[in-house]
Protein backbone atom coordinates (compact mmCIF):
# COMPACT_ATOMS: atom_id res chain seq x y z
CA UNK A 1 0.00 0.00 0.00
CA UNK A 2 1.46 3.34 -1.06
CA UNK A 3 0.77 6.63 0.65
CA UNK A 4 0.58 9.71 -1.54
CA UNK A 5 0.11 13.36 -0.78
CA UNK A 6 -3.30 14.66 -1.74
CA UNK A 7 -3.33 17.33 -4.42
CA UNK A 8 -3.66 20.68 -2.66
CA UNK A 9 -6.06 21.83 -5.39
CA UNK A 10 -8.53 19.10 -4.36
CA UNK A 11 -8.57 19.77 -0.60
CA UNK A 12 -9.11 22.78 1.61
CA UNK A 13 -6.62 22.16 4.41
CA UNK A 14 -6.12 24.29 7.50
CA UNK A 15 -4.87 24.22 11.08
CA UNK A 16 -7.68 25.05 13.52
CA UNK A 17 -5.40 27.16 15.72
CA UNK A 18 -4.74 29.44 12.76
CA UNK A 19 -8.36 29.74 11.58
CA UNK A 20 -10.30 27.87 8.91
CA UNK A 21 -10.58 30.60 6.29
CA UNK A 22 -14.21 29.77 5.54
CA UNK A 23 -17.48 31.69 6.06
CA UNK A 24 -18.45 29.28 8.87
CA UNK A 25 -16.43 26.77 10.91
CA UNK A 26 -17.04 23.37 9.24
CA UNK A 27 -16.15 21.27 12.28
CA UNK A 28 -19.71 20.90 13.58
CA UNK A 29 -21.03 20.09 10.12
CA UNK A 30 -18.38 17.42 9.50
CA UNK A 31 -18.95 15.69 12.86
CA UNK A 32 -22.67 15.40 12.28
CA UNK A 33 -25.47 15.26 12.30
CA UNK A 34 -25.31 14.63 16.03
CA UNK A 35 -27.92 13.54 18.58
CA UNK A 36 -29.20 16.37 20.75
CA UNK A 37 -28.67 16.22 24.48
CA UNK A 38 -31.96 17.67 25.73
CA UNK A 39 -31.06 17.64 29.40
CA UNK A 40 -33.43 18.30 32.28
CA UNK A 41 -31.89 18.98 35.67
CA UNK A 42 -32.76 20.53 39.00
CA UNK A 43 -30.81 22.48 41.57
CA UNK A 44 -30.51 21.33 45.18
CA UNK A 45 -33.20 23.91 45.98
CA UNK A 46 -35.54 22.33 43.41
CA UNK A 47 -35.27 24.89 40.58
CA UNK A 48 -35.93 23.01 37.31
CA UNK A 49 -33.91 23.55 34.15
CA UNK A 50 -34.20 22.18 30.60
CA UNK A 51 -31.57 22.86 27.94
CA UNK A 52 -30.31 21.30 24.68
CA UNK A 53 -26.66 20.41 24.06
CA UNK A 54 -25.30 19.67 20.59
CA UNK A 55 -22.23 17.79 21.86
CA UNK A 56 -23.94 14.63 23.10
CA UNK A 57 -23.72 10.87 22.58
CA UNK A 58 -23.76 7.38 24.09
CA UNK A 59 -20.45 5.87 25.18
CA UNK A 60 -20.99 2.45 26.72
CA UNK A 61 -23.37 -0.53 26.78
CA UNK A 62 -22.91 -2.07 30.24
CA UNK A 63 -23.53 -0.03 32.22
CA UNK A 64 -25.21 2.28 29.72
CA UNK A 65 -23.36 5.61 29.81
CA UNK A 66 -24.24 8.83 28.02
CA UNK A 67 -22.55 12.20 28.08
CA UNK A 68 -22.74 15.79 26.96
CA UNK A 69 -20.33 18.70 26.90
CA UNK A 70 -21.16 22.09 28.36
CA UNK A 71 -19.25 24.98 26.79
CA UNK A 72 -18.95 27.14 29.85
CA UNK A 73 -20.36 26.65 33.34
CA UNK A 74 -24.10 26.74 32.70
CA UNK A 75 -27.11 26.09 34.92
CA UNK A 76 -27.31 22.45 33.84
CA UNK A 77 -23.74 21.74 34.88
CA UNK A 78 -24.16 23.50 38.22
CA UNK A 79 -27.38 21.62 38.93
CA UNK A 80 -25.86 18.22 38.19
CA UNK A 81 -22.87 19.02 40.38
CA UNK A 82 -25.27 19.78 43.23
CA UNK A 83 -27.62 16.80 42.86
CA UNK A 84 -25.77 14.16 40.84
CA UNK A 85 -28.83 13.55 38.64
CA UNK A 86 -30.22 14.47 35.23
CA UNK A 87 -32.57 13.21 32.51
CA UNK A 88 -31.98 13.01 28.76
CA UNK A 89 -35.10 13.57 26.65
CA UNK A 90 -35.34 12.64 22.96
CA UNK A 91 -35.94 15.60 20.64
CA UNK A 92 -38.39 14.67 17.88
CA UNK A 93 -39.61 16.65 14.88
CA UNK A 94 -42.88 17.64 16.62
CA UNK A 95 -40.81 18.89 19.58
CA UNK A 96 -38.21 20.80 17.56
CA UNK A 97 -39.74 24.22 18.17
CA UNK A 98 -40.07 23.57 21.89
CA UNK A 99 -36.45 22.42 22.02
CA UNK A 100 -35.39 25.59 20.21
CA UNK A 101 -37.29 27.67 22.77
CA UNK A 102 -35.29 26.07 25.57
CA UNK A 103 -32.11 27.39 23.91
CA UNK A 104 -32.99 30.87 25.17
CA UNK A 105 -30.53 32.52 27.55
CA UNK A 106 -32.73 33.13 30.57
CA UNK A 107 -32.02 33.58 34.30
CA UNK A 108 -31.68 30.42 36.46
CA UNK A 109 -35.05 31.04 38.10
CA UNK A 110 -36.88 30.67 34.76
CA UNK A 111 -38.42 27.22 34.26
CA UNK A 112 -37.83 26.21 30.63
CA UNK A 113 -40.59 23.60 30.83
CA UNK A 114 -43.07 26.43 31.35
CA UNK A 115 -41.29 28.69 28.86
CA UNK A 116 -41.66 26.09 26.10
CA UNK A 117 -45.14 24.92 27.09
CA UNK A 118 -43.92 21.46 28.08
CA UNK A 119 -45.15 19.12 30.81
CA UNK A 120 -42.81 17.97 33.59
CA UNK A 121 -43.40 14.27 34.30
CA UNK A 122 -42.12 12.57 37.44
CA UNK A 123 -39.21 10.19 37.02
CA UNK A 124 -39.05 6.77 38.68
CA UNK A 125 -35.61 6.89 40.28
CA UNK A 126 -34.16 10.39 40.06
CA UNK A 127 -35.86 13.50 41.41
CA UNK A 128 -35.38 15.38 38.14
CA UNK A 129 -38.51 15.47 35.92
CA UNK A 130 -38.57 14.30 32.30
CA UNK A 131 -40.36 15.88 29.35
CA UNK A 132 -43.77 14.17 29.21
CA UNK A 133 -44.17 14.95 25.51
CA UNK A 134 -40.90 13.22 24.59
CA UNK A 135 -41.35 9.55 23.58
CA UNK A 136 -38.01 8.47 25.05
CA UNK A 137 -36.18 9.50 28.21
CA UNK A 138 -33.15 8.27 30.15
CA UNK A 139 -32.95 8.88 33.88
CA UNK A 140 -29.28 9.28 34.77
CA UNK A 141 -26.99 9.29 37.78
CA UNK A 142 -23.78 11.32 37.48
CA UNK A 143 -20.59 9.28 37.07
CA UNK A 144 -17.98 11.87 36.05
CA UNK A 145 -17.51 15.55 35.27
CA UNK A 146 -14.31 16.10 33.33
CA UNK A 147 -12.88 19.47 32.35
CA UNK A 148 -11.44 19.12 28.86
CA UNK A 149 -7.91 20.11 27.94
CA UNK A 150 -5.92 20.86 24.79
CA UNK A 151 -2.98 18.81 23.48
CA UNK A 152 -0.57 21.05 25.40
CA UNK A 153 -2.41 20.36 28.64
CA UNK A 154 -4.08 23.75 28.85
CA UNK A 155 -7.53 23.53 30.41
CA UNK A 156 -10.48 24.37 28.17
CA UNK A 157 -13.64 26.04 29.62
CA UNK A 158 -15.72 23.02 28.59
CA UNK A 159 -16.91 20.23 30.86
CA UNK A 160 -17.87 16.70 29.78
CA UNK A 161 -20.62 15.30 31.99
CA UNK A 162 -21.10 11.54 31.97
CA UNK A 163 -24.00 9.70 33.53
CA UNK A 164 -25.20 6.13 34.00
CA UNK A 165 -28.67 5.43 32.65
CA UNK A 166 -30.63 3.99 35.58
CA UNK A 167 -34.13 4.03 34.05
CA UNK A 168 -35.44 4.11 30.47
CA UNK A 169 -38.86 5.24 29.24
CA UNK A 170 -39.98 4.35 25.68
CA UNK A 171 -43.39 5.05 24.17
CA UNK A 172 -44.90 1.66 23.29
CA UNK A 173 -45.83 2.86 19.80
CA UNK A 174 -42.10 2.90 18.99
CA UNK A 175 -41.65 -0.78 19.81
CA UNK A 176 -42.47 -2.90 16.76
CA UNK A 177 -42.41 -6.59 17.70
CA UNK A 178 -40.25 -5.55 20.61
CA UNK A 179 -37.71 -3.71 18.43
CA UNK A 180 -37.24 0.04 18.80
CA UNK A 181 -38.15 1.81 15.56
CA UNK A 182 -35.66 4.68 15.27
CA UNK A 183 -37.27 6.36 12.26
CA UNK A 184 -40.77 6.23 13.72
CA UNK A 185 -39.60 8.42 16.58
CA UNK A 186 -38.64 11.17 14.08
CA UNK A 187 -35.47 12.12 15.99
CA UNK A 188 -33.96 15.51 15.25
CA UNK A 189 -30.19 15.78 14.87
CA UNK A 190 -27.95 18.83 15.03
CA UNK A 191 -25.88 19.70 11.98
CA UNK A 192 -23.54 22.56 11.08
CA UNK A 193 -24.43 26.14 10.39
CA UNK A 194 -26.22 28.59 12.62
CA UNK A 195 -29.44 26.59 12.68
CA UNK A 196 -29.15 23.42 10.59
CA UNK A 197 -30.89 20.23 11.70
CA UNK A 198 -31.75 16.87 10.16
CA UNK A 199 -34.60 14.45 10.73
CA UNK A 200 -34.27 10.66 10.41
CA UNK A 201 -36.92 9.00 8.24
CA UNK A 202 -37.27 5.41 6.91
CA UNK A 203 -35.78 6.56 3.58
CA UNK A 204 -32.33 6.87 5.20
CA UNK A 205 -32.24 3.27 6.42
CA UNK A 206 -29.74 0.77 4.99
CA UNK A 207 -28.29 -2.38 6.50
CA UNK A 208 -24.87 -4.03 6.52
CA UNK A 209 -23.71 -7.20 8.24
CA UNK A 210 -20.47 -6.93 10.16
CA UNK A 211 -17.65 -9.21 8.96
CA UNK A 212 -17.00 -12.18 11.19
Amino acid sequence: MFMTSADSDDFHSYRPGQGHGLPHDPFNAIVGPRPIGWISSASAAGQINLAPYSFFNAFNYTPPLIGFASLGEKDTLRNIRETGEFVWNLVTRPLADAMNTTCAHVPPEVNEFELAGLTAASSQIVKVPRVAESPVAFECKLTQIIQLQAADGALVPTWLTLGEVVAVHIAKRLLVDGIYDTAAAQPVLRAGGAGDYFEITPAQLFRMKRPR
